[in-house]
């Protein structure tokens, strides 16, 4: 379980500080998919950042009562002049994984598919190729709660369809927090949703009654 506890979030701006995120409480499961939906700069990668540690409010508390995975999608937190292999080694050592590192290695190297490019330096890749890098290393383990953003739009068609299979395996043992600007597939994976706008973050049962909200802003 995850708890947001009146959460406020704010960045500085030219204009002076902006206020992100404004008094949201929110109690994710790991028992259902939620997806996170909004317009762009609305603050839904603030809030997977929050979920997932990377970040702190600056009012209120994030709690993490289960493993939760860093923001799939977010290629952040890799030591840029390390090489991929080096990256995917240190990350499971620190998740405590010493006996089976090669078997995860492998996997990870398999998973991104990047060639030769996993024993070069992270700093030389693009920012798709770090991405599916971070989306292998997070399928690499075990976590009750996975955070999704965007993390199935890098690629090819084929690393697509390996990532989307490999997120519905996950979702089958594990929960979802996903952001997506998909109707169709927060249709198809997610029960409920989250829909961040003007700094708040609205909690729906029900996908179709979140969606028809945020489209009816839109339009």
């Amino acid at each position: 379980m995850i708890t947001v506890e009146n959460v406020h979030k704010r960045y500085t701006t030219a204009r002076g500080p902006h206020w992100v995120l404004r008094d949201v409480n929110l109690t994710f499961t790991h028992e259902r998919n939620v997806a996170v939906i909004g317009s762009n700069g609305a603050g839904k990668s603030t809030l997977m950042r929050l979920l997932a540690g990377t970040d702190t409010p600056d009012r209120g508390r994030v709690q993490r009562l289960c493993r939760v995975s860093w923001p799939i999608g977010q290629a952040r937190g890799m030591q840029r002049s390390m090489t991929g292999r080096q990256n995917a080694r240190f990350i499971c050592r620190l998740y405590g994984f010493e006996s089976d590192v090669d078997e995860r290695v492998a996997f990870i190297n398999g998973f991104a598919d990047l060639g030769e490019a996993f024993d070069q330096p992270v700093e030389t890749y693009s920012s798709g190729m770090r991405a599916r890098l971070t989306f292998a290393m997070s399928f690499a383990f075990d976590f009750d709660i996975y955070l999704i953003d965007e993390g199935m739009a890098v690629g090819d068609a084929a690393f697509k369809r390996r990532a989307k299979r490999a997120f519905r395996e996950r979702a089958e043992r594990a929960a979802v927090v996903l952001v997506s600007h998909s109707p169709s597939l927060v249709r198809e994976l997610c029960q409920s949703a989250v829909w961040v706008h003007d700094g708040k973050a609205d909690w729906f049962e029900n996908v179709e009654e979140a969606l028809e909200a945020h489209e009816m802003t839109e339009e």
